[in-house]
Order: C-alpha cells, then structure tokens, then sequence
C-alpha cells in the first residue's frame, strides 16, 4: 500500500521538481529550457500586464521586457521564494515603471470621441446582444469610463495594489511579496485606494 501512496506524492511534486531543474538548466546557459520556462508562463504574464496596464501595446512591451529582464537576472534567483513571485515582480515592476511614464508624459485620456460616440480606452466592456437592456449598456460604458479615469488618479503603487487585489484576485500577503513590503503596508495602500475609487465613483456606488 505504501508504494501507490508514494506514487501520488511523487507525481504532486513532479511538476515543482521539474520547474526547478528546467530553472537551473537556464542558470546554465540552456536556451531551450528559457523557451520552455516562457511557454510556460507566457499567457499569465501577458494577462497580468494587460490587467494592470490596460493597453494591449504597452502590455506586449512590458511582457517582452519582463521576460528580458528574466533572462538576464535568472542567475540570481536563490529558490528563497517561489518563481512564481519572483517572475510576477519582475513584471509588477515592468508595469509600475510603465504607469509612472504615464503620469509624466500624461497619457491621452482614457476615453476618445468617435463618430458613435465616446469610447472607453482603459476598459472593454462587451456591448450588449440585440435584444439586452440599452440604459444597462449605457449605464455599463459611463461606469466603465469612469472607473478608468479615477484608476489613472491613482498613483502607480496604489493601482497596482488595487489591481492586484480586486482583478487578480491575489491575496495582500502575496501582494506584499511581489512589491517587497509588508502585507499591511499592501493593506494600507489599498484602502487608501480604495476610498479614493469610492469618492471618484460618486454616485455610481
């Protein structure tokens, strides 16, 4: 009986076990576990980005630049923490380096007019079918639109956090460890953030 037992443990640890000799084979040098790690990760950080930054351009730019950075500094990584987070921030830096530029070069606005009216830059929110609740769609774009424009009155560390947290679904003690602080240090942050987004909702909450 206790060969079976075993076998569920070793196959449980198999992928962590495999994650890590395809980690060290790149710390060697070994090209082809580099793209294998990347296949790995590639569509959770292209995600993350696009979450966080909402732009599918600059989301491609901060994914290939994460996984550049991830390619040069991966001799570095000790195993003291998981990849996972080591990978996620590095990214999470990729993109607060990002949102910061956008508060200096003060990016365009997060909704443009068009011929069919204004559209929403920061948020995509899928119209409604022929048939579905024409004030709901309306009442849908200009919640949308506002939520982005209170998001870019954020500063880049609260966004992130808020992000995170609400559209990631991550926990504040990872949180804490991807943008190396303390978990109440991310709690703070996101209530801070928070009541920011509430008072710029206004009426919408």
């Amino acid at each position: 009986m206790a060969q079976p037992a075993a076998a569920m443990v070793s196959a449980r640890l198999a992928p962590k076990l495999e994650e890590t000799e395809l980690i060290r084979a790149v710390q060697q040098g070994d090209q082809s576990a580099f793209e294998a790690l990347v296949r790995s990760y590639d569509q959770s950080v292209l995600g993350l980005a696009m979450n966080l930054l909402r732009s599918p351009e600059d989301a491609r730019d901060a994914y290939q630049e994460a996984f550049l950075r991830v390619y040069k500094n991966i001799h570095l990584f000790r195993f003291d923490c998981s990849f996972y987070t080591w990978l996620y921030r590095i990214v999470t830096n990729v993109c607060l380096d990002h949102l910061r530029k956008r508060k200096i070069r003060r990016e365009e606005p997060a909704s443009v007019e068009t011929g069919d009216g204004a559209i929403d830059r920061t948020y995509s929110v899928e119209e409604d079918r022929a048939g579905g609740d024409p004030e709901r769609s309306l009442w849908n774009r200009q919640l949308s639109s506002r939520i982005g424009v209170v998001l870019d009155q954020l500063t880049p560390r609260e966004r992130m956090v808020f992000e995170l947290r609400h559209y990631q679904g991550m926990r504040l003690r990872t949180i804490g460890e991807i943008l190396e602080t303390t978990e109440e240090a991310a709690k703070n942050c996101l209530f801070r953030a928070t009541q920011k987004m509430r008072a710029g909702l206004g009426d919408f909450v």
